[in-house]
This record gives structure tokens, sequence and C-alpha cells, in this order.
């Protein structure tokens, strides 16, 4: 079909168009006839017939009660008839792999002018097609799968398996050998933990918690303690259909009586007569992508400590969908394991000796959520920019008020605090073994995380403060901000609640101190 022609008006003819049965309107330099859609706009008949707004520039009054998307909508592109004469429309939409130049909506290192010790040129080239990928394959199934509760896409994780992004999000490591990494841009032996920094924050500009989690949020947790503690049978079977995206796997380690608590679990498992099986008993809470698992990396409770035993979905595993403030995406789930017998040979690492391979899984666990709070928060600030300069109160933009710009402040200040100790422990990551990590930065990590999420909670409560009524409405111009402050305590309790995250970092911090230290 043919593109519609667009005539050229002048602002003159434009205002001659002002009466409910014949009216038009300026928006951004485009003309639009809403004659016949008045009876059918949200806010009545008398918001486009105010003497404002029929047949004038209502440019400002548009953004000030609109997202821009609106526009793009083929129902209403199609009451557009033309455009203003010497006049060019300033306002786009989102490019794909477009950098902000809002003002600290990106960080430092991507900021105009700015420089940074830490990111390289490929950590720019990978981050400019990281981006694209985000934008084009990732954003629009996010939005729709957030709302309506669904798996992601299956052509997702298909796309994301073609660029070998499943197996970046665990990190760098063996596992990366022989693979075409983002279409032969970084080297599996040059890919490092800044690489998957922005592999994190990329995926986390879109915007939907739920979605994030359900993006395989399981398998990032679920599958390490296969690739660092399997056989070589069961890692040559379970680790190739994983990282392809056409089987999936989850971290089954709370329970209902055991959270923070790791060596509080309740779940058993015996071995049979012969030796040859385990028998799991027990339940789970709260595992992410739980409900579409077919893999559960879990944590039992064994007669010589506990174990970690990888579990195949099959006979007495039941999975049950758990509602939680974010969409149901994400796939949280209880399950409940019933006389589930399993081989000997899926046990990762020594029997009795699980409770090291589940601590050395926690380090890399918070980590990434850091990378990915610090994300959200700044998609906030971006949000809260944009909001302040274009509303109008008291007759002045909302950036007026010195409240506004205080808040504003506060926001800005502790994204960049996160943001900027998320770099030197990552920095430290790519110059430390993992015996030193475990060693050096379950602190700092911890640490991080705790001033992360609390960075996070404030931000929330400053942004819905911000945005007022549309700060807690699930659609419309405060949809980002209602979503992020209603799912932003996940980072805060997922992988270690903060207070008991805290109170790590500083015991750590006791075993490293010196015996002769006095005032």
């Amino acid at each position: 079909m043919a593109a519609k022609e667009l005539k050229e008006f002048t602002i003159e003819e434009v205002a001659q168009h002002n009466t409910p049965d014949d009216l038009w309107v300026v928006i951004d330099a485009k003309v639009f006839n809403l004659s016949r859609f008045k009876d059918l706009h949200p806010g009545g008949i008398s918001v486009l017939t105010t003497d404002e707004v029929a047949g004038q520039d209502a440019t400002e009054a548009f953004y000030g009660l609109h997202r821009h998307e609106i526009l793009e909508r083929p129902q209403y592109q199609r009451l557009q008839i033309g455009t203003i004469k010497d006049q060019q429309s300033v306002i786009h939409s989102r490019i794909a792999g477009e950098i902000s130049d809002v003002p600290y909506a990106e960080p430092t290192w991507l900021s105009l002018g700015y420089h940074s010790p830490y990111y390289t040129e490929n950590h720019r080239k990978f981050q400019k097609a990281m981006r694209l990928f985000s934008d084009e394959v990732l954003y629009e199934d996010a939005q729709a799968r957030e709302e309506d509760g669904k798996r992601p896409s299956q052509s997702v994780f298909d796309k994301m398996a073609a660029v070998n992004l499943h197996a970046m999000r665990m990190g760098p490591g063996k596992h990366l050998r022989g693979l075409t990494l983002m279409n032969g841009l970084v080297k599996p032996e040059e890919f490092d933990y800044f690489h998957e920094l922005i592999i994190t924050q990329e995926i986390a500009r879109c915007g939907a918690r739920g979605y994030g989690d359900g993006l395989l949020g399981g398998k990032v947790i679920g599958l390490p303690p296969v690739l660092n503690f399997g056989s070589e049978e069961l890692k040559a079977r379970v680790v190739p259909e994983v990282l392809a995206g056409k089987k999936f796997i989850c971290l089954a380690i709370s329970e209902a009586q055991a959270g923070s608590d790791v060596m509080g679990l309740q779940t058993t498992a015996v071995k049979s007569e012969d030796g040859k099986e385990w028998i799991i008993n027990g339940t789970k809470k709260w595992i992410t992508n739980a409900t579409f698992a077919d893999y559960f990396t879990v944590g039992c409770k064994t007669d010589d400590g506990l174990t970690v035993i990888l579990v195949e979905r099959g006979p007495g595993v039941e999975t049950r969908q758990i509602k939680t403030s974010y969409s149901t995406t994400a796939g949280t789930a209880y399950i409940t394991f019933d006389n589930v017998r399993v081989p000997v040979g899926n046990t990762l690492g020594q029997e009795g000796g699980g409770i090291f391979v589940i601590l050395s899984n926690f380090n890399h666990e918070r980590w990434v959520m850091c990378c990915g709070s610090a994300r959200g928060q700044r998609l906030v600030v971006e949000e809260c920019l944009k909001w302040a300069t274009q509303r109008k109160a008291f007759g002045k933009p909302l950036i007026s008020q010195a409240v506004i710009r205080s808040k504003l402040a506060a926001m800005i200040a502790r994204t960049e605090s996160v943001q900027s100790w998320l770099e030197n422990i990552t920095y430290q990551m790519c110059h430390m073994t993992y015996k030193q990590q475990a060693q050096k930065l379950a602190g700092q990590i911890a640490f991080l995380k705790s001033h992360s999420t609390r960075s996070a909670q404030e931000t929330a409560k400053d942004a819905v403060q911000i945005f007022g009524g549309r700060g807690i409405t699930r659609t419309g111009m405060g949809k980002f901000i209602e979503h992020y402050h209603r799912t932003v305590t996940f980072d805060a309790l997922l992988g270690g609640a903060e207070d008991v995250l805290a109170d790590l970092g500083v015991r750590q911090a006791m075993r490293a101190m010196p015996k002769n230290a006095r005032l």
C-alpha cells in the first residue's frame, strides 16, 4: 500500500479548524485531523476543544499527558493529514542502538566527551552490537510478555543462541572455547567480566523486571554448578542444550523455611539400597524459571551435610506457579519433590560438600544483580529528567521546583556511586583468580548489593513522588516508574537479603582484621 501523501499547511490555516466538527491540531510540526476521533478520545471531548488545543500547536499539552509512542500507533498515525510549512519534527521515538543524550541516562564511559580506564575499543564495539540486539530483538517481546505473563518467546531464545549470548551470560571461562561470540566481535579468550556487565545492563534497559528474570535468569545461577562441579558425562549431556536455549535450568535452593539460611534446608536426599540413585523428597519455593525448567540444581540435606544434585524433570517433580509482584513471565514456582529418583552421577561436587558448591555461586549471582540494579536506577533517572522538563505544574516546568531538583540530585548521586563501585569490583574480578575473588570480593560484592538495592528503593520512592499519580499507574506516562517501584524489592531479596549481606560484609572484614591493630 502506497504511503499517504501529506500536505503542507501554515499555522494560520490550521487555526481555522477549531470547532468540534472541524478540529485540527499541531503536534511537533505534524498536523492531525481529530474531527472524527474526538468522540473516541479517552480523556473526553472537552480536552480537545479548549482554546489552547483546538486549531493550535498542542505539542506541549500533548507531551504533558502522553508518551511519544502513542503517535506511532497505526490508528493514530492515520489521523495525520500533513505537516507545518517550513518546520521540522524534532521529537522522535526510540532509535535502535542509539545512545541517549539525556544527562546521566548513560554511564560515564558511554557519555560524549568522557573517558574511562576500564573499557577498551572492543568493549565499545560490543556494547553497540548488544544495544542494537536488545532494541531490535528483546524490547518489544519484553513489553508484551511482561503484560501477558507468558514465557519469553522461543524465537528470542533462538536468536540469543545464534550469537551465543546464553553462553556469554555465564561469564568468562572454558565453556566459551570454540564458540563464535556476537558474530565474531569478541574472541572467547578475550571475553571478560566487562563484556558480561554490558550484556546484563543492556538487557536491563528494557525496563521489564519480570522478563529480565524470565530471560533465563535461572540458567545464569543454575548452570554454573553443573559447569564447575558436574562430571564430564553430565556436562556433555546437559550444557550444550541449555546454552542453545533448547532446554532450561534453574537453581532450587530456597525453601519456605530456609531462605538466606542455607544451612537450614529441609529437602532430603537419601541413597537407594543399591547406592546407584538418590531419592529426593521436599519442597522449594520462589524458584525463578521453575515453571518451564527441564533441569533443577537442587540443594539437599544428606547424611553428611548438604549435597547439590542435578534433577531432571520427570516422575515425582511438580511445579506450581507463584504469583509475585512482577509478571509470571519469570516462571517463579513452588516445587515439590516426591520420591524423585536421580542417578548418583548427577551429584555436583562431593557428597556433603554442597555448601561449597552453593557459596561458590553467590559472588557471581550477586554481582550480576548489581549490574542490573545499577542500570535500572539509571533508566529511572532518565524517565524522571524527561518528565521534570516537559511536565508543567503551578505554571512552570517541574524542574523549576527546588524540591524536585533535590530529589533528582539524590537519585543521580546514588546511581553514579553504584556504577562506579560496580566497575571497580568488575576490574578486580578481571584481574583475580576465582579463588582470589572468593577471598577478597565476597564482602565487597555483598556490600555493593546491599548499597545498590537500598539506593534503588530510595530512587523508586523519589520517582513516584516526581511522577505523582502517574507513578502508580500501570499504563501511560509513568508506566516504567510504576513497574520499577512495584518490582524494585526483588533485587533486595534475591541472592541474599540486604541486612544479611551487610552483616556478611562486616564479618568478611573482621576475618581480615590484623590482630595487632589498635588505636
